[in-house]
């Protein structure tokens, strides 16, 4: 049973969120931490040398190391409590092998695979879910058998930044344009839904730290804010001032399950995100509580930051981080 957690290593630290909670972790109070290390790629070791100079100036150990070596990944492992994993979809099964190597290391103690985002297991019919089915096979790997190694699965919910962006490949599955004040709201606009800034991410991830036993084997659930795309919208134009109207259209749900399966019979890469943005419109962020304050992350991002930092930022448009 790990009493702290203190030396932690992180996979995908060069990713959308993976540099959001590396920041997080290497900003946390001093004495937060007794070791940060990050493993990259050879190619990412090249092609980004400025972006690991900075970890590194900052406190950060890197190690460079192909993910699937497991010599590398087990060299890498020593003297760590603590494996934060950041992998992006089409990764995620590589933490299998990562999970195998943590339960013969006799240093690693808790594991937090790449969950960040929608609840896999939220309903009876998550399972179903293609985009869930690589993280379903990760849960199962604790699942099939007494395990040495703890978990934490943080599910934050859909990141704010890029619900309230611009999403240039199909609006119909929601957007906010900025620079056109053009809006499509998914449902009725009515239907709330619960986000979590990227910048709360790693805040939470760092509390979760801070708080082995209360987030020791467990789904914690948490999140910034709720609201509904009529309240995001209604945000956008309090803050931007309303001598000029939005133009507003709605992607209802039966549209949005058309958009899915269409996508799904003609192999469109967009098909998981109009799968995940359908199930946040029927409702699959919401919870009766939430986990921030048993982590002690009451202190979290309100609409109204995320729309300032949304504006501030128009015209970057939809990041794959989303997935």
């Amino acid at each position: 049973m790990a009493s702290q957690l203190r030396n932690v290593l992180i996979f995908g630290a060069t990713g959308v969120i993976g540099e959001i909670i590396v920041d997080a972790i290497l900003a946390a109070p001093p004495g937060s931490f007794d070791r940060v290390g990050v493993f990259t790629s050879p190619s990412t070791a090249e092609s980004k040398p400025a972006v690991l100079d900075s970890l590194r100036s900052r406190g950060a150990e890197t190690f460079v190391g192909n993910i699937e070596n497991s010599d590398h990944v087990r060299n890498a492992y020593q003297g760590f409590d603590t494996v934060v994993s950041c992998l992006g979809r089409n990764m995620l099964l590589a933490q299998i092998q990562l999970l195998d190597l943590a339960e013969s290391c006799s240093d690693v103690k808790r594991f937090y695979p790449s969950e960040f985002g929608t609840d896999i297991e939220y309903s009876s019919d998550s399972f179903k879910e293609k985009p869930h089915q690589a993280k379903l096979r990760v849960r199962e790997w604790f699942k099939s058998s007494p395990r040495r190694l703890e978990y934490t699965y943080l599910v934050t919910g859909p990141y704010a930044d890029l619900y309230l962006g611009k999403f240039n490949q199909d609006p119909r599955a929601g957007s906010f344009d900025v620079e056109k004040r053009q809006a499509v709201l998914l449902g009725d606009g009515r239907d709330p839904i619960s986000l979590t800034t990227m910048n709360d991410v790693g805040k939470l991830l760092v509390a979760s730290l801070a708080h082995p036993e209360a987030s020791r084997n467990k789904a914690l659930k948490v999140n910034s804010f709720t609201t509904t795309p009529n309240d995001i919208l209604a945000e956008f134009e309090r803050q931007m001032g309303a001598l000029l109207n939005w133009r507003v259209q709605y992607t209802s749900l039966e549209t949005l399950r058309l958009l899915e399966d269409n996508a799904y019979k003609d192999a469109n890469p967009l098909a998981p995100i109009y799968t995940l943005r359908r199930i946040w419109t029927e409702g699959g962020t919401l919870y009766e509580s939430r986990d921030n304050e048993l982590i002690g992350a009451a202190q979290v991002d309100t609409l109204e930051v995320a729309v300032q930092r949304a504006i501030s930022t128009a015209g970057e448009g939809f990041r794959s981080g989303e997935l």
